[in-house]
């Protein structure tokens, strides 16, 4: 695995550790009003994600994981990403990027894990700071 591909996973796993605890929080809250167990599996986790995701990349380009790792997400010119990028960079990533690793692994150490199929998507490169 390519240097740049670790630090992404392990901005990706400090980024799941901050969303999970935030999520507990909201759950907790959530709990007495909403009884599906449904939405407190999947929807729940899945706004709360996003959510943070949005906003700090939306906000800085980077993420408290990117930050912490020395990376920052940036459009292929090199300016900042724009909220659509955003936007299509995540639903590709939780959807389609999942069925493309299991059809071709390869693809996913593109550029040295600069640039993974949800990048190429959404016209976006993460790049060392």
């Amino acid at each position: 695995m390519k240097s740049i591909t670790k630090k992404r996973t392990k901005a990706f796993v400090i980024d799941l550790a901050i969303s999970s605890a935030l999520t507990a929080g909201v759950e907790y809250l959530l709990r007495k009003k909403v009884k599906n167990e449904v939405v407190h599996a999947l929807i729940t986790p899945t706004i709360v994600m996003w959510t943070l995701e949005y906003a700090q990349l939306r906000q800085s380009g980077q993420t408290i994981g990117y930050r912490k790792m020395g990376l920052t997400l940036v459009n292929e010119d090199g300016s900042a990403p724009t909220s659509c990028q955003i936007i299509k960079r995540m639903g590709y990533r939780d959807t389609v990027s999942t069925f493309d690793y299991l059809k071709s692994r390869e693809t996913f150490e593109n550029q040295a894990g600069a640039v993974l199929p949800h990048d190429c998507f959404s016209g976006t490169v993460v790049r060392e700071m």
